[in-house]
């Protein structure tokens, strides 16, 4: 990752304990950080953990990246970091994002759980902020690791040091059950069992999700927030869907993350494959520059997304990552400060529909034979921000 990035790197068992030691370093209690309110919940619930208030901001109905000129000034001026997202893959825009942090003296902060190989402005996403924080559950599929990198390579000793402290210690079972997992993964697929799986697990008590969003619990989060800044007052939150995030990892955990990092570079030429499938078909809005990176996740915009999900999970194909509704919907104003213009993420989170590019051919056909149509954006949206899906053409 240094190599990639050209910037000191510093191993950490999850991107959530990354972006909380980040947070932790430069943001002061109760400062406020500017965030995607097209997210997964887990990272809003790790910067109320870290003792701050989220700020939503504007975003692209198109692909969600953050709207910079739709922050308000005064929302500027009350920030004390500003938390990108890079939805999928999406490069947020970073150079402006810099810029606007460096006149204000403030950190820029890249969660870039699901870009780990875009680029933005001639820069891999990642190497723009002071911090960035890398997923290796995604791309590389190790089921567990991350990355937090930073500009200044002299406070990497103090990163380490920070993730030490929170680690809690190595576990014989769970390391067994780390090892064993992809063989019963594989299993699963083979006989075709993925349906069973889920139900087995819903119905012993051990999925934390019936819907898209977790429950939010507010009286109980509200307890929680008194104790912040404290990662073990929120750890109920914090660790949906991956309950080692902070557990010091051992040699099994630690050789396969490795194995599979070394086989991103072609991980990433079939993610770009897929995405260029993906981007040429009526329901994409391919990127106004034509650049094509390897998203982890290509989100088509379809008109109803139930239909498209179970047209998809006719052909096996599961779709995930789902962040509907938009965080401050979610939330609401007890926990985050509101969007100043909603109607965009709105829009993005109803309609999105992330496949992942390694099925895209599958994902296509299945989408044409369900006869599902591209959402049509409303007329308020693409006057600002061009025409949508299926509008190519049509100007709009």
């Amino acid at each position: 990752m240094r190599a990639r990035l050209g910037r000191e790197s510093v191993y950490m068992p999850s991107c959530r304990l990354g972006l909380y030691v980040a947070l932790r370093h430069w943001c002061p209690p109760g400062g406020r950080v500017l965030m995607s309110p097209v997210n997964d919940d887990v990272i809003f619930f790790v910067v109320l953990a870290a003792g701050l208030r989220p700020v939503q901001a504007p975003l692209n109905p198109f692909d969600a990246s953050l709207d910079v000129d739709a922050v308000p000034d005064d929302v500027w001026g009350s920030l004390s970091a500003v938390l990108t997202t890079n939805l999928y893959g999406n490069p947020d825009p970073a150079p402006g994002l810099r810029a606007r942090c460096a006149s204000l003296g403030i950190p820029l902060i890249e969660d870039a759980a699901h870009a780990i190989g875009s680029e933005t402005g001639g820069r891999p996403v990642g190497a723009w902020g002071d911090a960035s924080v890398f997923s290796l559950s995604k791309h590389v599929g190790a089921k567990a690791g991350g990355m937090l990198a930073v500009a200044d390579p002299g406070l990497a000793d103090a990163f380490r040091a920070a993730r030490d402290d929170l680690l809690l210690p190595r576990r014989v079972r769970s390391e067994l059950a780390y090892a064993v997992r992809p063989y019963a993964e594989a299993v699963v697929r083979r006989l075709g069992l993925r349906r069973a799986a889920w139900a087995t697990l819903r119905l012993l008590g051990l999925t934390e999700r019936e819907g898209i969003r977790m429950p939010l619990r507010p009286e109980e989060l509200s307890r929680a927030a008194h104790a912040a800044p404290d990662l073990g007052a929120h750890d109920s939150w914090v660790r949906v869907d991956l309950h080692d995030y902070r557990l010091e990892p051992g040699p099994v955990r630690l050789g396969r993350i490795g194995r599979r990092l070394a086989r991103l570079d072609g991980i990433l030429a079939a993610h770009r494959a897929g995405t260029e499938r993906l981007l040429a078909s009526r329901w994409a809005r391919p990127p106004a520059d034509g650049t094509v990176q390897p998203l982890f996740r290509v989100p088509l915009l379809v008109a109803d997304r139930d239909a498209a999900t179970a047209a998809l999970a006719r052909r096996g194909i599961v779709v995930g990552y789902l962040y509907d509704p938009p965080l401050d919907d979610y939330a609401g104003p007890g926990f985050t400060d509101p969007s100043p213009a909603p109607e965009a993420a709105r829009w993005f989170a109803r309609h999105a529909l992330p496949v992942d590019p390694l099925r895209a051919r599958e994902a296509l056909d299945a989408l044409q034979r369900s006869g599902v149509p591209p959402a049509e954006p409303p007329r308020a949206l693409t006057r600002r921000h061009g025409p949508g899906p299926g509008e190519r053409d049509a100007g709009g």
